[in-house]
């Protein structure tokens, strides 16, 4: 089982009813999108850490490297707004290049900054829904929300595949680097175009076989996956509720 589905299906929150992890993540994600206050992301970024390390029991290690991938490429994206080359040096910083100055503005910063915070504290909401609920049960609340059956489906067939490509994937570059397929460049390339070439043709058997597998057992256009019932608890309710209505407050307080 990928690390990911393990997680979920042992962490401390999966016995918490679905819809009501899937409305916190929304509407969290919503407040902090529309805001775009720095003291409602770090309230965010906070209550999300405990939920997912203390209450979800996920490894920090683990967390934190999955917090890091989006904050790499959201600090690549706003370099744009913190990095000028320009003639004229601005108001925050500016190091001079020759005639030229690599300077930045304050306005440009707190905007890039308030971007980050924002967009990372989103990532959050998304990492606390994934993390602790499977994906079947992420499928029954689209499916109550009226979601199109064909788009449910395509989204579970494709969620399991990736793991089993990337499973697939892995063996294929252990069995290569042990025939020291990548100890040079040109060695590298070739090994993996040799990889990419054999992962297309045993993902097309793969398909193959796990459309005979459905149809041996009874498929006909819909799966159908058994769900625990987990009803929505009055305590777990109220804390959701009252958490929405301090970070409403804290964004609107407190830009």
């Amino acid at each position: 089982m990928h690390t990911i589905d393990h997680y979920c299906y042992h962490s401390g929150l999966r016995g918490v009813n679905a819809g009501l992890k899937f409305a916190y993540a929304a509407a969290t994600m919503l407040i902090c999108l529309i805001s775009r206050s720095l003291a409602a992301a770090a309230l965010v970024l906070l209550a999300n850490g405990i939920l997912t390390v203390k209450k979800g029991r996920i490894p920090f290690p683990f967390y934190r490297k999955l917090m890091l991938v989006p904050l790499a490429f959201l600090i690549l994206g706003t370099a744009a707004m913190i990095l000028n080359l320009s003639k004229t040096p601005l108001d925050a910083y500016a190091v001079s290049i020759g005639s030229w100055y690599l300077t930045g503005s304050r306005n440009g910063i707190r905007q890039a900054v308030r971007l980050i915070g924002s967009s990372l504290a989103s990532v959050s909401c998304l990492y606390v829904l994934s993390l602790n609920t499977p994906m079947p049960e992420i499928l029954l609340v689209l499916e109550k929300l009226h979601c199109p059956e064909l788009l449910t489906e395509l989204m579970l067939l494709i969620y399991r595949y990736i793991f089993i490509l990337a499973d697939t994937a892995s063996a294929i570059r252990t069995s290569q680097n042990c025939r020291l397929g990548y100890q040079d460049y040109r060695t590298s390339l070739r090994s993996f175009g040799e990889l990419c070439a054999v992962l297309f043709v045993r993902a097309l058997k793969r398909s193959n076989d796990l459309y005979t597998a459905m149809e041996a057992r009874g498929y006909d256009g819909k799966i159908r996956i058994l769900h625990e019932k987990r009803p929505v608890k009055r305590k777990e309710l109220a804390a959701v509720i009252v958490f929405e209505l301090i970070l409403t407050g804290v964004a609107l307080w407190i830009r």
